[in-house]
């Protein structure tokens, strides 16, 4: 991530005499900044970048210094107050480079990073959380001894400690390998040289079970906080006064604790590096592991990022960034599971249901009669509203983006990058079967819960996706019944992917494993065999003969790779098809997404921003490529009308200069900046 200009220039003048005055910008409401009286009693210091208490009207508010001079602005028709004193603030010297580059790469204010800190140490008591962690013992080992391959990444990394250096090391360790034995012990030896570490998980479940089992393997003298949406404010000040001391600690969390200043910096671990949890869901969409990153090489600290299933962009850094590269090949305990796959639209023979072939179904039965138990796997994501034909299995596709065309409720099939758009067709294109067998609308968990409960009515069944986690207290309660055995089988989304060890699990059954490839983004053959390699490391790890049954729609390339032992020959595969299509790691993609109430007024300024862009394109910024308009595949939410511009080109820099080039918030529609979006 590099240095680019961000929406406030900062100004600072010599510090040879005392400074009297500071522009200032407070962090919440008025957005022109003000300007403030330096206190006499303030020691002469360079204030820029410090935040503030100052008066407005009869109220203390904070603010960011954004500029100091010595002689009063010249034209004020108000007198110019003094500000009140120094806002209490950990001394971080790398905090504003890195808040203030972080908001020229996502092209939003500085202050946005400023209010996540401070609406978290201010607002009111959270209500008791959601989520409870399980009160199941852990199965604890006192005395762990590590194997050759994780003692081989300890010694690595411990003298990157404290050496005042940046080094990213990516650990590629198959699941139930053991990574966690290394953090813990990366973690204690940070600890002990009088170091802070961030260790960054990519959902607020995962951070409370990493919270729960360092808490009880790791020694009393490691100070352990948690800092996300679930951590209650009384907690959040804990960390932010041991912040102010300096204090070693560990700080767990998702998207908050890299946006915090840190003054002893010593290490940062991502664990499940390739999730797309990382990047947030609002607007700026900052990506954690990417801040992450920035802050690692800000601070001259090592930074660990472990995956069973690494990203694209990670490996590509490993051969062309000089990044350090171990591998984990063996599983701490268990065995790999055998791997079957099964075509949906096979018809030989009658099956009682459509989705659950009848090699699964005899597998279930069996595994019923062995009292085992089974994960049943749809890697839905988000909204899959493609055309698939159920006789031959043909997806409509975008004739230009090599992506699946989105159904809209219009009957229109549209492109999500470049706007490319047909009607419905009333028979397949592919093999021209009739309406009836395209297949529309997908299946969702529910409906496979209703299958199974015909299929095998004796069976304890449970759900786990995104709405039973929104859900008090039941996500927790579904996960811990799985893991007492008392549910027989657990019909999931991505939620249970990862982070969960089920020593009874010996099959897990994915119930349409193509259905992603049809989602249109660049990196869904990418997301597809991650998330069917992490489901298929549910099984078997405490169990020598385990299987997976991986049902499609259609035969794929990505289906060679599903051993875990291959993931590499995928990356080298996946490559070249990336290089074709100039997309990542051989390109740069931005999505710049226009936001109104009005649908009219935003299709009207997608449409003139498009223009601006393509005009701006001058120079070395000729050969950008500009997608779209187009409508999103949820162009809708909450009254609020959304579309998207796609712009690919060979450096972030120069789609960063374009974007500014076309002046974009002077439309009046909300514009928002996405640098490689991951979905």
């Amino acid at each position: 991530m590099s240095v680019y200009t961000n929406r406030h220039n900062f100004l600072c003048v010599p510090l040879g005499k005392a400074i009297m005055f500071i522009q200032v910008q407070l962090l919440q409401g008025l957005l022109t900044p003000l300007t403030y009286k330096v206190p006499d009693s303030w020691e002469p210091a360079n204030l820029v970048g410090r935040l503030i208490r100052v008066p407005v009207r009869t109220q203390k508010r904070t603010a960011l210094v954004l500029a100091q001079q010595e002689e009063a602005p010249q034209q004020s028709r108000f007198a110019i107050k003094e500000a009140l004193e120094l806002a209490p603030f950990p001394t971080d010297p790398h905090y504003y480079p890195f808040i203030n580059q972080l908001a020229a790469y996502y092209q939003t204010d500085v202050t946005h990073f400023l209010q996540r800190v401070n609406q978290f140490l201010n607002q009111k008591e959270l209500r008791e959380t959601d989520i409870i962690i399980s009160e199941k013992p852990l199965d604890l080992r006192p005395v762990i001894t590590l194997t050759d391959e994780q003692q081989t990444i300890v010694d690595t990394i411990i003298p990157q400690i404290g050496a005042q250096t940046y080094e990213p090391n990516l650990i590629h360790g198959v699941t139930g390998s053991g990574k966690t034995e290394i953090y813990k012990r990366l973690l204690e030896h940070t600890i002990a040289q009088g170091k802070s570490a961030l260790f960054l998980v990519p959902e607020v479940t995962l951070a409370l079970q990493f919270e729960k089992l360092l808490r009880a393997q790791l020694p009393p003298t490691v100070i352990l906080y948690s800092f996300h949406s679930a951590t209650s404010v009384k907690i959040k000040k804990q960390v932010w006064q041991a912040l102010l001391k300096k204090e070693a600690c560990v700080i767990i969390g998702v998207h908050v604790p890299v946006l915090l200043p840190h003054p002893n910096l010593g290490l940062i671990i991502v664990d499940e590096e390739h999730e797309a949890g990382y990047q947030e869901k609002k607007h700026p969409k900052v990506n954690s592991k990417e801040a992450a990153i920035l802050r690692a090489s800000l601070h001259k600290v090592p930074i660990v990022l472990g995956s069973a299933t690494p990203s694209i962009a990670s490996l590509y850094n490993v051969k062309h960034r000089g990044w350090h590269f171990f591998q984990l090949k063996k599983r701490f305990a268990g065995a790999f599971p055998k791997i079957k796959t099964v075509s949906l639209t096979e018809k030989k023979g009658a099956r009682r249901s459509f989705w659950i072939s009848k090699e699964l179904e005899r597998a279930i039965t069996d595994q019923l009669h062995k009292k085992e138990q089974t994960i049943i796997f749809l890697n839905r994501r988000g909204f899959s509203f493609f055309v698939q034909c159920k006789a031959c299995s043909f997806v409509v596709s975008c004739a230009n983006c090599s992506v699946s065309l989105t159904l809209h409720g219009n009957n229109q099939l549209t492109c999500h990058y470049c706007g490319y758009a047909i009607p419905m067709p009333t028979k397949c294109p592919g093999c021209k079967a009739s309406e009836d067998q395209l297949l529309k609308k997908g299946i969702g968990t529910q409906q496979i819960v209703s299958i199974l409960e015909k299929l095998f009515p004796t069976a304890r069944i449970g759900r786990a996706d995104l709405d039973v986690t929104s859900k008090k207290n039941i996500w927790q309660q579904t996960v811990t019944a799985f893991e007492l055995g008392t549910l027989d089988i657990l019909v999931g989304t991505q939620t249970i992917t990862k982070g969960f060890h089920f020593p009874n699990v010996s099959l897990v059954g994915i119930i349409w494993a193509d259905l992603n490839l049809h989602f249109p983004a660049y990196n869904s053959a990418e997301t597809t065999l991650q998330q069917i390699i992490q489901v298929a490391g549910r099984a078997g790890r405490q169990k020598p003969d385990s299987t997976i049954i991986v049902q499609s729609m259609i035969e794929h390339p990505i289906f060679r790779f599903m051993h875990e032992i291959d993931y590499l020959n995928f990356y080298t595969h996946e490559l070249h098809n990336r290089e074709e299509l100039s997309y990542p790691p051989y390109g740069r993609l931005i999505e710049i997404e226009l936001k109104h109430v009005h649908e009219q007024m935003v299709e009207k300024d997608a449409n003139d921003l498009a223009e601006k862009l393509m005009n701006a394109r001058t120079g070395n910024l000729r050969d950008i490529q500009i997608l779209g308009p187009a409508k999103p595949p949820v162009y809708k939410i909450k009254h609020t009308y959304a579309r998207k511009i796609y712009l690919k080109g060979q450096s972030i820099g120069d789609l960063i200069a374009l974007f500014q080039a076309a002046d974009p918030y002077q439309c009046t529609s909300s514009v928002f900046f996405t640098p490689n979006p991951t979905s």
